[in-house]
């Protein structure tokens, strides 16, 4: 990068970690820290909902997703309005009554002490993982970009988070996500426009191009449980996984939990449902408008330039120069077939355009074979490599191609979005182990001064423990997508115990707690045994639907439960 984008880069990093340890300094007693003495706005909290979901992941991953995959993931999102909406209506009011620091009081008074640890303990294990691959998951990608020894970036993002997260809590968190925000998406929407003016072809020929090539498949009506991308999973399975994140995960909880009033709550929800769509559209959008520009602009035949770097210094460098000329010849055979169509578009000739669309989805094919072969190369010249490069897909085109300056705040982009979340996450953690465990369980007459000093020290040590797990993080595989399965793991129980608390009042404490285990045992084998099965059955399921299933399990099995080992009367 030029010294222009490393300015650009630590300015506006430095100047959001600075903004909120200043804004937030000063919170002395346990409501101010936890949840900012209830100071936060509607567009405030919505801000930071999006904020605390848009991870770094999000900016990376989703552009090239698009690229490889078209606009399909957005179904993802369809069923997040009537998510927001539900527990607009359901959650919050009882939080709110109950004035909690956290999701989880709520389960002890419903229902008992070891339901309520149980369920915070089962969110301490996820988001604690989450918080290390959080960090790990950009950090990997950025320190290859940017030639940073990865420790050192782990340590980098790791330290910043912790700083201003400690000093403020969630007054600090919530503060510097609306700076992280605008930063984000202005750099992201700058990109776009830029894209699109960059594009050798007009506007108009390039959503051609898209559609012919299927990358503006936004919605797709084909069933199936593997699938995890269509409108029947967006609808289903992935509201039962908004309603897990956005209802329990305290990293979500403690954003509206700091709302001025019960409508400023509810109405940062509301916002986030309805932003969040449009918002992923836009990231996606560009995703697929780099797949056209590299349509008729020579892409590398893998994008990640360390990893052929390597190769060129190796033995296997002849073998390679002659697959990058035979993917060069094969990509000007593709450029030419594309101009081609666009001139049979032109002309009306819609059945030579649909005959010429054959021959460029078989020279793709032939593309595609020569990136294997290359990533076959890679792996003989060193097997730990990592071959996957559609990540790798926005940001080295960013590297490329874009102006000065404008580089140095996408990569302040990334950054930004690894910061935000990493921060929610690890100011639910020290807010969950000091109200939940330690308030609760094992100092219970403590100061505020004492229970605030606790949960910045807690804060810290999930900090640093997410920095270790980071730094040793690559002795685990398929870290990118393991983000978004972890969630799934363990949502649906901890959701389908908040569900039988606010529904089936009938359901007693000890009934729900043998639910909930034997719920989250299910899930761990369905899991381990997908696409496998065990006795004579077999399933192959999307791990989508497993927060459907564990949510289901709980209330099936608790409704069982109660009536073969009874229990006390609910409170409440």
């Amino acid at each position: 990068m030029s010294t222009l984008d490393w300015i650009v880069l630590f300015l506006t990093l430095f100047s959001i970690v600075i903004y909120g340890t200043y804004k937030t300094r000063g919170s002395k007693n346990l409501d101010s820290y936890l949840r900012g003495n209830n100071s936060m706005n509607w567009w405030t909290i919505g801000l930071s909902i999006m904020a605390t979901q848009a991870s770094a992941i999000t900016f990376l991953s989703t552009p090239g997703q698009a690229y490889e995959d078209g606009m399909r993931f957005i179904q993802f999102y369809f069923g997040l309005p009537l998510a927001m909406i539900i527990i607009s209506v359901s959650f919050v009011p009882i939080y709110y009554k109950l004035k909690v620091y956290t999701a989880y009081e709520y389960l002890e008074q419903r229902f008992d002490l070891k339901t309520r640890t149980l369920t915070a303990l089962l969110f301490i294990v996820q988001r604690g993982l989450a918080a290390g691959i959080t960090i790990y998951a950009p950090a990997i990608i950025l320190s290859t970009l940017l030639g940073w020894n990865l420790t050192w970036t782990n340590i980098f993002i790791g330290v910043l988070v912790i700083v201003y997260t400690v000093s403020g809590g969630t007054s600090a968190v919530s503060i510097t996500q609306k700076q992280q925000m605008a930063v984000m998406m202005g750099g992201m929407i700058l990109a776009g426009i830029i894209v699109i003016q960059l594009l050798p072809i007009s506007f108009q020929e390039a959503l051609h191009v898209a559609g012919k090539m299927d990358r503006l498949n936004v919605v797709s009506f084909e069933f199936d449980f593997a699938d995890r991308y269509n409108i029947w999973s967006g609808m289903t399975a992935a509201v039962f996984l908004f309603l897990s994140y956005f209802g329990s995960d305290q990293s979500q909880v403690g954003r509206y939990l700091s709302g001025q009033t019960l409508t400023q709550s509810r109405m940062g929800l509301i916002m986030n449902g309805f932003l969040k769509i449009p918002m992923q559209f836009i990231i996606l959008f560009i995703g697929v408008m780099v797949f056209v520009f590299y349509q008729f602009i020579q892409p590398p035949v893998i994008f990640n330039q360390v990893q052929t770097d390597k190769l060129r210094q190796s033995e296997y460098a002849p073998q390679f120069e002659a697959l990058e000329n035979n993917y060069n010849a094969s990509f000007e055979s593709g450029k030419n077939a594309y101009q081609q169509m666009l001139t049979a578009i032109e002309a009306g000739e819609d059945e030579d355009a649909e005959s010429i669309k054959g021959q460029i989805k078989e020279i793709k094919l032939e593309q595609e074979e020569l990136r294997e072969q290359a990533k076959e190369l890679i792996l003989q010249n060193d097997p730990a490599a990592e071959t996957r490069d559609t990540d790798y897909v926005f940001m080295r085109f960013v590297m490329d191609y874009l102006p000065k300056g404008i580089v140095g705040l996408l990569f302040a982009v990334i950054f930004s979005a690894a910061m935000s979340s990493s921060a929610s996450e690890l100011n639910a953690l020290g807010s969950t182990s000091t109200i939940d465990l330690y308030k609760r369980s094992i100092k219970k007459d403590a100061s505020d001064e004492h229970y605030v000093r606790s949960s910045k020290v807690f804060t810290a040590f999930w900090g640093l423990g997410a920095i270790l797990f980071a730094t040793y993080a690559s002795l685990f595989e398929n870290l990118i997508q393991a983000i978004n399965l972890l969630g799934s793991l363990f949502y649906g129980t901890i959701l389908g115990v908040f569900m039988v608390g606010f529904f089936m009042k009938w359901v007693k404490g000890r009934a729900v707690f043998i639910a909930a285990l034997l719920s989250q045992g299910l899930i761990l084998v369905v899991h381990f045994r997908n696409g496998t099965g065990m006795l004579g059955f077999h399933w192959d399921i999307g791990f989508l639907w497993y927060n459907a299933i564990g949510c289901l399990a709980v209330m099936l099995f608790g409704l069982i439960l109660q009536q073969i080992v009874g229990g006390k009367v609910a409170k409440g």
